[in-house]
């Protein structure tokens, strides 16, 4: 490619992927996306963005595809078959999927995309939705060194910490560490809360100084509070919490890792997530860990 700046084509638009794609916008870069939501293109539009009416128009043209949707099957239905991404794009486009996906589905992709000529990267990232708007996340990738070294002008302009964690499917594999560490971390933390209550010991003063400590984290920091106001509006959403557990116990499994904290955690989650499929509305961690704390006996 030439100096300028490559064709960015942006599948997925939701709660993370509007928000970084108009980061790239803002760094100069020509961002033509799609998704299936109007009001979703009617925004990128008005940051400065094109609106695409299909991945194969999305793609046709770009030099680097990044893709950001919720799970394993997402990211199969965009890149497969007669209307996805690898049957539309040129040979030598590289495509970063920066979902967070069983490290075996990007394992899988980047060999499909090999047969078309078009290069993978694996770039899940960690830091919610502040993160992506702030252009803060941490970014760990898989794939080769010569087009992460290509990438990393993109990544420098989502995030912060940026991370070439090894071959095809190690970021997605440090991804599913991230989300073990940040769930038993949320679990901790309210399970700790409810201690100290119950204690009888002022809440704010000891989260204070347990921030302070070895057991300070970003997690106690960002949901401190959440925990002194009560406040246990959704921060994610439940179903892609339990998608990211299964996704660690699975991979756990197969490399014979075991996880007797994770496996817990993964079942408490679990609970909170059927019971969103049950009713209407999001639920979110935060919410689960509220229901938590309201126990019967907590």
């Amino acid at each position: 490619m030439s100096n300028a700046l490559p064709k960015i084509a942006w599948i997925g638009l939701g709660i993370m992927g509007s928000p970084m794609s108009e980061n790239l916008i803002k760094a100069g870069y020509d961002v033509t996306g799609f998704t299936l939501e109007q009001d979703k293109l009617d925004r990128l539009a008005a940051a400065g963005g094109t609106a695409a009416r299909s991945i194969a128009e999305a793609v046709r043209d770009a030099d680097v595809i990044v893709t950001m949707v919720p799970a394993s099957p997402q990211v199969e239905a965009i890149s497969y078959g007669p209307d996805g991404i690898l049957e539309n794009a040129r040979s030598g486009a590289l495509l970063i999927d920066m979902s967070s996906i069983t490290p075996q589905t990007s394992v899988d992709l980047s060999r499909a995309a090999g047969d078309k000529g078009i290069r993978v990267l694996d770039a899940p990232v960690s830091g919610g939705e502040a993160g992506a708007i702030e252009a803060v996340l941490s970014i760990m990738v898989g794939g080769e060194q010569a087009d992460f070294d290509q990438a990393k002008p993109i990544f420098e302009a989502l995030g912060k910490t940026i991370v070439l964690c090894g071959p095809h499917g190690c970021g997605q594999t440090v991804k599913a560490a991230n989300q073990l560490i940040v769930a038993v971390n949320i679990q901790a933390c309210a399970e700790a809360v409810v201690f100290l209550e119950k204690s009888g010991v002022d809440l704010k003063a000891a989260l204070d100084v347990l921030g302070g400590g070895l057991a300070g984290s970003t997690v106690l920091t960002r949901k401190k509070d959440n925990f002194l106001n009560r406040d246990f509006k959704p921060g994610f959403r439940i179903d892609l919490h339990h998608k990211d557990m299964g996704i660690v116990t699975d991979a756990a499994r197969n490399v014979g890792a075991s996880l007797p904290v994770g496996a817990v955690v993964a079942q408490l989650v679990a609970s909170p997530a059927r019971a969103g499929r049950r009713r209407p509305g999001p639920l979110g961690a935060a919410a689960s860990r509220g229901a938590a704390l309201r126990r019967p006996g907590l």
